[in-house]
């Protein structure tokens, strides 16, 4: 098969590069800058050139594929309801490309934008109306048009060597200020999964899911923050603290309303429905290792 992928030359969308060139798919990965089509080369696979912005190249992109896999979406919490709106309409051109057609399209979204918090959202809990980003909404709409659409749900921690999302921040955050925290008891958890296990997901998915179907790439279902924050403190050699919801956006800054969140996420239906088994590390045991302490890294959160 024949996929065009955006996002290809990223953290989670390399992983997934790498994993249909493994399994004999042919990769056509979207790049927007000459480095970023030499990295796509040096992994097998074919460069076309554009961005999200530009409908045009990702029309063409996905006319020209058997199927395709969408993991771009612009970082910018700063200006969060255009980057959102940029996602949106990139999703509606690709699945005009493949209407009428059988050819799969996957969608990203992410597990803390389901409408249940606080207790064990599943891959049929609804995605939250309220929120900015509407990929959900933009995919499933695709189905009535005869695409054959669906959503992978991806936790709030892809983890792996080269992450540079949502914890690398929080490493970041404890170097700067000399502890590592977490929010009030601690008790609140965060699913996770390895961008490995990920990739072999979107794979899957690519080639099994189902139209109109979410599935949910989760390993840890729900790991407590203050387990986070000790992993932290450990690395780090500093350490580990509560911080009051009220001190919490002064000690974290943006980051705050996202590591306050409740938000556990099972993937029992996916694992049953794809025979889904994820094999690498879990989030602990690869916040123990090296890796993640080498430097601090101003990241942006690449899920939601």
């Amino acid at each position: 098969m024949r996929v065009f992928v955006t996002g290809a030359t990223g953290f989670v969308g390399s992983a997934v590069v790498g994993e249909l060139i493994n399994a004999g798919h042919q990769v056509l990965g979207l790049a927007r800058s000459d480095a970023g089509a030499r990295s796509l080369t040096a992994a097998g696979a074919a460069v076309h050139c554009g961005s999200l912005e530009d409908l045009e190249s990702l029309r063409s992109g996905a006319a020209s594929a058997d199927g395709v896999i969408h993991t771009a979406f612009i970082h910018d919490f700063s200006n969060y309801g255009p980057a959102a709106e940029a996602d949106r309409r990139a999703i509606e051109t690709l699945g005009r490309a493949l209407a009428g057609s059988d050819r799969p399209l996957i969608v990203t979204s992410g597990t803390l934008l389901v409408q249940r918090q606080g207790s064990l959202a599943t891959e049929e809990d609804a995605h939250n109306p309220n929120f900015p980003r509407k990929s959900e909404e933009a995919a499933l709409a695709l189905t009535a048009g005869g695409v054959r659409a669906s959503v992978l749900r991806l936790p709030p921690s892809v983890h792996g060597n080269g992450d540079h999302g949502f914890v690398p921040r929080l490493i970041s955050i404890a170097r700067e200020k000399g502890v590592s925290a977490f929010i009030g008891d601690g008790l609140n958890r965060w699913p996770a999964v390895h961008r490995l296990d990920a990739a072999h997901l979107y794979r899957l998915v690519l080639e099994k899911g189902t139209a109109g179907a979410s599935y949910h790439g989760v390993a840890d279902e729900g790991v407590p923050t203050r387990e986070i924050a000790e992993a932290i403190g450990r690395g780090l050699n500093v350490p580990v603290v509560g911080k009051s919801s009220e001190e919490a956006a002064d000690h974290f800054g943006w980051i705050s309303r996202f590591f306050g969140i409740d938000g556990p996420a099972s993937s029992a239906l996916t694992r049953e429905r794809l025979g889904w088994r994820p094999v690498q590390p879990e989030l602990i045991t690869d916040l123990n290792a090296h890796h993640y302490f080498e430097h601090a890294a101003e990241a942006v959160p690449v899920r939601g």
